[in-house]
């Protein structure tokens, strides 16, 4: 089969390599579609520390089931699927509580083992979503991001009637602007640079949009702030627009070596909440069943696609900033 391989950081082809084959509980899926997101990028680049190499990216993604190994229950061929990339030990104290996505053993489909830039992958049964009838296999790659927003909403307050400010309005800001918008926000105001992006966002539900937080007449605060930027001047800025008792969320990916600067007094005397969201734990079936009922608007979402023999140019789009969510399709 063919697939992108990552030799090392910053040195990447398309090779022909050997068709996959099922373990015991493993599933083959020919692959349709799959998105490319920051965390390919990191790898790419030698950024994402659990990444061996040499590895075949691609972790959001769908297909068709073609093999079965054996002991597989619930999963049949010709089964139209999404998979979740979590692998978790189940062994470990986080995984016994419930918090895999902290498993001291955590690993991933596409980022610590091989992915779904392929024609083909393996996969574990347990991992795979069939899609609904509603979903085709282009709009269900979304589901892997978006498993990752419901669970930025599962450790956010979700008072009706609050107020939200989102930093960022590439695909993961408007995807949380989208849950917010269904979550019955009182409004949301969307902050980016690309001026663009703030149109998608205002066509998406965002109440206001601007390049920065200055623009909005809103001195008291918003109760809800997400950074979907990971960028340190946005995070700064974030935590000084939380209103009184609200809650800020770094949702974005900042650099491992980055710091931010914050008043501990006025987290201490407004009694503000600063809660991380990393990746995703019990939500990718909600997210199945979200896409299924149309809270994303996936035809504005997806606006790119790209060969496989094309996997260089869709990293130069994606790097340039084009567009929102860009994908390979192995399948076309």
């Amino acid at each position: 089969m063919r697939a992108v391989v990552i030799e090392t950081p910053g040195t990447y082809s398309v090779e022909t390599v050997a068709d996959p084959s099922p373990g015991p509980g493993e599933v083959v899926v020919a692959v349709a579609a799959v998105g490319i997101c920051g965390t390919d990028v990191h790898i790419v680049d030698g950024e994402f520390a659990p990444t061996p190499y040499p590895i075949i990216p691609g972790h959001e993604f769908t297909g068709e089931v073609v093999a079965l190994g054996s002991g597989v229950t619930g999963v049949r061929t010709g089964d139209r699927v999404a998979v979740d990339p979590s692998l978790f030990c189940g062994a470990c104290h986080f995984c016994a509580v419930g918090r895999g996505n902290l498993c001291e053993r955590w690993g991933a489909i596409g980022d610590t083992v091989d992915g779904a830039m392929a024609e083909y992958v393996t996969v574990p049964a347990a991992n795979c979503h069939r899609l609904p009838e509603s979903v085709d296999l282009v709009q269900g790659t979304l589901i892997e991001p978006l498993s990752c927003a419901v669970h930025g909403f599962d450790v956010l307050p979700r008072d009706l009637g609050s107020h939200y400010l989102i930093y960022g309005a590439g695909t993961m800001g408007l995807m949380m602007l989208q849950l917010a918008v269904g979550a019955g926000a009182a409004s949301v105001s969307m902050v980016d640079l690309n001026t663009d992006r703030l149109e998608v966002a205002r066509g998406l539900g965002a109440d206001a949009v601007a390049t920065g937080a200055d623009a909005f007449d809103r001195p008291q605060g918003w109760e809800v702030v997400i950074d979907c930027t990971g960028a340190v001047p946005a995070i700064e800025d974030g935590l000084s627009r939380v209103r009184r008792g609200g809650t800020f969320q770094q949702f974005g990916v900042a650099p491992s070596e980055a710091k931010a600067a914050f008043s501990p007094f006025r987290i201490y005397n407004d009694e503000i909440t600063v809660v991380g969201s990393m990746a995703v734990v019990h939500s990718f079936g909600r997210a199945v069943e979200l896409m299924g009922k149309g809270v994303v608007d996936a035809a504005t979402m997806i606006t790119h696609s790209f060969a496989l023999e094309e996997f260089g140019d869709a990293l130069q789009a994606f790097r340039a900033g084009h567009g929102r969510k860009i994908q390979i399709r192995p399948g076309a």
